[in-house]
């Protein structure tokens, strides 16, 4: 699983998260996917070069709702959720908690549950913190701070994600009750996405069942 990012530069006083490693895999694909339609376009007979284009209307839209599109956008009275398929708008004042197990998920008053796509959980940087915790206790076990304790390295000992995920609860409980943070939860389908790989399934079942 990708390991969550740090939050891109702020754009209108929101932060922006991101799954660096899903961006680059995501493009890696297009530009795989680009080369090898155009040598069967180039290079291909028959049907062959209209089955790959076909494919690649369906492949296509799918690889950027999985790894370009997820987005995350934090701000004082709202957060924005951009998923592969959905984007959920969510005032704070709807929102009920922010957790994180096997993947990062936020909950509303009414119970509904979304995952943030954009913030990915990485176990293996959870085990890495949670070594560095048992050491710093094996270190004090009295839970005094050592004369070797590096107290502003503390947020080292939590795993990117888990922090993230306590400062989005800790700006949800702070802004539940401000009257900008108030509202009913916005959800949009990404037809832009869905609109195409329909069109490239219809037209790819279509070119296999006249084969």
């Amino acid at each position: 699983m990708t390991s969550p990012q740090q939050p891109a530069p702020p754009t209108d006083s929101e932060r922006v998260f991101r799954s660096n490693a899903g961006m680059a895999g995501g493009a890696l694909l297009l530009a795989l996917m680009g080369w090898m339609v155009v040598d069967a376009v180039v290079a291909g007979e028959g049907r062959t070069p209209w089955l790959a284009l076909a494919g690649t209307l369906l492949a296509a839209p799918l690889v950027v709702a999985f790894t370009l599109r997820p987005a995350v956008f934090v701000g004082e009275d709202r957060i924005r959720i951009r998923n592969p398929f959905r984007s959920i708008v969510l005032p704070w004042g709807t929102v009920s908690d922010v957790r994180a197990s096997y993947s990062s998920e936020i909950f509303t008053q009414s119970g509904t549950k979304y995952q943030l796509w954009a913030i990915p959980v990485s176990l293996r940087k959870r085990k890495i913190a949670a070594r560095r915790q048992a050491q710093a206790a094996h270190d004090d076990p009295h839970g005094r701070t050592s004369v070797h304790a590096d107290v502003g390295d503390s947020k080292s000992r939590v795993a990117p994600t888990d922090q993230t995920i306590a400062d989005l609860r800790e700006l949800a409980e702070r802004r539940s009750h401000a009257p900008e943070a108030q509202g009913e939860p916005q959800i949009r389908w990404a037809y832009e996405v869905l609109a195409p790989a329909a069109a490239g399934a219809v037209l790819l079942a279509i070119l296999l069942a006249t084969a």
